[in-house]
Parts: structure tokens; sequence; C-alpha cells
């Protein structure tokens, strides 16, 4: 498995993380978003129940908890047409 993350603060500890996923971590050139492919794609998947523009304030926990969950059980040709949440259940990390 491997992570791909951009230079955010958000990332400080990615080595605890791949550590604990057992996973290979890179990092983007800033700016250049297509070296994230999957990210940028799931961010189109967001669009289609959060349309860019949105305000923010007018999005419901229960509107968060419905994307939510259609998107991590909707197949994916990346994950050979599985779901991400079958494929957690498959390839849970043993910490």
């Amino acid at each position: 498995h491997t992570l791909t993350m951009d230079n955010g603060n958000e990332f400080a500890q990615h080595k605890r993380v791949a550590k604990a996923l057992l996973a290979k971590v890179y990092f983007a050139h800033p700016y250049c978003a297509w070296e994230r492919g999957a990210n940028e794609n799931t961010n189109g998947l967001l669009r289609q129940y959060f349309p860019k523009g949105t305000n923010v304030k007018t999005i419901t926990q229960a509107n968060i908890r419905r994307a939510e969950n259609r998107l991590n059980n909707r197949p994916r040709k990346s994950l050979e047409f599985r779901s991400p949440n079958e494929v957690f259940k498959l390839d849970k990390p043993k910490y």
C-alpha cells in the first residue's frame, strides 16, 4: 500500500501513520494536484453531493453521513471494482 500526501502540517506524523498501516509514503510537489490522482478523483465524487460554491454552513451532519456512506460503499475501478469499505475489511492492518 502507498500513501501520497501533500505538504500540509496535518501530515507531520507521516512516519507513524506509514508504520501503522505498513505503507510507503510519497509526497506530491507543491501545486501539482495531478500527482495525487485518487485524491482529485475523490474530490470530484464529493462534488456530486456538495457542488463547488456550496455554503458549508448549510451542510448537515446527516448530509455528510449520507455522502460518506454512499462513497464508502461505491465500487471503484482502482480497487478492482470493490468498495473502500470492502477493501478496508479485507486488508485491515494488524496493530
